[in-house]
């Protein structure tokens, strides 16, 4: 059966490396138009848009608002009408609790609550235009369990999960916002800490990044019944 995706453009966050990668590449499989969004990978983007078949690149820092306006403007002007969204872009930093400051605290959110909310505003003016869409966030097991070296990340990733359920409700019927939540997706740099939480996974081993894509796929296809829901691909690290 042919996916639905096919034709449809499809816009993802942070889609030059690691998750975001894997992303734009099942997508663009799937016969999706992929948008691919980066800050700084710019060497990275320009690779992962190669392999999606030339897919149109934009820039943008996410910490901005005006700067994701005028992102959205530029994908609306140069690729049509937008489908799917896939709010993947985010940041991760270990500190100690009672080492954060505002700008620690804000450096995490400004990029993994803020900017999803205001990506997911402008795609959903254009959707609705157009009809209708799909929009899917990557959230984290650290949106789910308590992590204690990790209380700002883990905030932005709960919020994350609600802002979901609260969009799902806001943009019904015409459009359906769910979530992803991986859990260890080991790469390169994992340390003895991640480490030993892929020893804890009951799958026995870490995820990898094809496996978060297919989630994101699945709902980017799903029917419009099916909205506000998290989807963990965690290998059952959320019952250890």
């Amino acid at each position: 059966m042919a996916s639905k995706l096919l034709g449809k453009v499809v816009l993802v966050t942070g889609a030059a490396k690691r998750i975001g990668r894997a992303i734009a590449l099942r997508l663009a499989q799937e016969g999706a138009r992929v948008v691919v969004h980066y800050h700084t990978s710019e060497a990275e983007a320009y690779q992962t848009a190669a392999e999606c078949g030339g897919a149109l690149l934009v820039r943008a820092n996410l910490e901005d608002v005006r700067q994701i306006e005028r992102m959205f403007l530029e994908v609306e002007q140069k690729a049509g009408g937008l489908y799917g969204l896939v709010n993947n872009a985010a940041r991760f930093a270990r500190l100690d609790p009672m080492e954060i400051t505002e700008a620690d605290w804000d450096f995490i959110h400004s990029v993994n609550l803020k900017a999803v909310f205001f990506c997911s505003k402008e795609a959903a003016r254009r959707m609705r235009q157009a009809g209708g869409g799909r929009i899917v966030n990557v959230s984290s097991l650290g949106g789910v369990r308590p992590w204690a070296e990790h209380a700002h990340y883990c905030a932005s990733k709960a919020g994350v999960i609600m802002l979901t359920r609260a969009l799902a409700k806001a943009f019904a019927p015409e459009i359906t916002v769910n979530s992803v939540a991986p859990g260890v997706i080991p790469f390169e740099d994992i340390d003895e800490r991640g480490l030993a939480l892929i020893r804890r996974t009951p799958a026995g081993r870490g995820g990898k990044p094809e496996e978060v894509a297919d989630a994101v796929a699945y709902f980017l296809n799903a029917s419009e019944f099916i909205t506000g829901q998290l989807l963990i691909v965690g290998g059952g690290l959320e019952l250890a």
